[in-house]
């Protein structure tokens, strides 16, 4: 008997190292403009709340591609939707620090127009949340506000929660602007964001090619963010993002499944455009799935001229004297893992 005593902590130990490495979770806190249903922003956070890799301990919402309070009811449904309502919802920033509509409608008229204006797409109120496709959802979201929460969550886990930021970043910046150490207390920062150079003959972004919404919506929060101190920024560029389509073929895989995930896929996901969010998403749970970077300064215009927004990068040698932490700027991508690891975490 003893000496079975002895042994059991080493069998166990043995087993456990015999584990994959994602067994122990990432902890992670998903920051999205979460329009819906069923586009990219959804998608993309369902990634996370499916896979046995992440922990999802909190979604904080801002306006982006839609009006906050809108997103904020697509994402309170989507989680009863797949099963996850325990997941708590918390509000953000309604309007971006600086910009303003006024001032972006009379950029387009000076300088040209967007190729996608978000919120602002039509003059609408940000307080009213249309009829929603899916059905209103009957739980309701926190009363805490997104800097605050972010910021108790990242001191509750000092450098273990991973922000994975796939929409503006107003309330990142917030939240780094209201406490100092927050971004160091993080292990680290995954953004949705920044264009460097994309190969694409897509006529809207070959024609503006350090244009990329999430900075451009709101520039000076994108600066904050990227001026603070993470102990690791990833950056899921344009570059990288318009090499993964999401095409009628996955569209129809996934919808075979009878999983609560794939029949929200299936019901409401009626775009067939670039898997921005969701390639952030995965490269953050595997980064093996890119297979070029580049490491750069970045920053982002905020001079409010005719490239006021712009993805700016310098090197080693041209930085400016600003504090600029290094960058992984994702650039390539192995496109059939990729395409496996989110048909798969869809599907199950």
């Amino acid at each position: 008997m003893a000496d079975e005593m002895y042994r059991l902590p080493v069998i166990l130990a043995a087993i456990a190292l015999s584990q994959p490495v994602y067994a122990q979770k990432q902890l992670v806190l998903i920051d999205q403009d979460g329009a819906g249903p069923g586009d990219s922003n959804q998608m993309s956070m369902m990634v996370l709340l499916k896979s046995p890799r992440a922990e999802v301990l909190g979604i904080t919402v801002v306006t982006g591609s839609a009006w906050r309070d809108e997103e904020v009811q697509h994402t309170l449904r989507m989680l009863e939707l797949v099963g996850r309502s325990e997941v708590p919802v918390v509000p953000g920033a309604v309007f971006p620090l600086v910009r303003t509509r006024e001032e972006t409608v009379l950029a387009a008229q000076l300088y040209g127009k967007p190729a996608w204006w978000g919120a602002w797409d039509k003059d609408s109120s940000p307080w009213a949340v249309p009829p929603l496709k899916e059905g209103s959802p009957k739980i309701k979201p926190a009363e805490e506000d997104a800097a605050h929460f972010l910021i108790r969550q990242v001191r509750a886990h000092p450098r273990q929660v991973t922000i994975y930021a796939a929409g503006p970043l107003t309330n990142i910046a917030l939240a780094v602007s209201i406490d100092p150490h927050f971004a160091e207390q993080a292990k680290g920062i995954v953004i949705m964001g920044g264009s460097i150079n994309p190969q694409t003959s897509d006529p809207d972004i070959a024609a503006n090619p350090r244009h990329e919404f999430n900075f451009w919506f709101d520039p000076e929060a994108a600066r904050i963010v990227l001026r603070a101190h993470w102990p690791r920024i990833d950056v899921t560029t344009v570059d990288v993002s318009v090499k993964a389509m999401f095409t009628k073929e996955m569209f129809d895989a996934i919808s075979k499944s009878s999983s609560r995930t794939a029949q929200y896929i299936a019901k409401y996901a009626t775009d067939r455009y670039y898997l921005w969010d969701e390639l952030a998403a995965c490269a953050f749970l595997d980064r093996s799935i890119i297979t070029k970077e580049q490491q750069v300064y970045m920053d982002v215009d905020v001079s409010h001229g005719p490239t006021y927004g712009d993805t700016l990068t310098r090197s080693e040698k041209l930085k400016p004297k600003a504090s600029l932490p290094l960058v992984h700027a994702q650039m390539d991508v192995d496109l059939p893992k990729f395409s496996k690891m989110f048909l798969d975490l869809m599907s199950n």
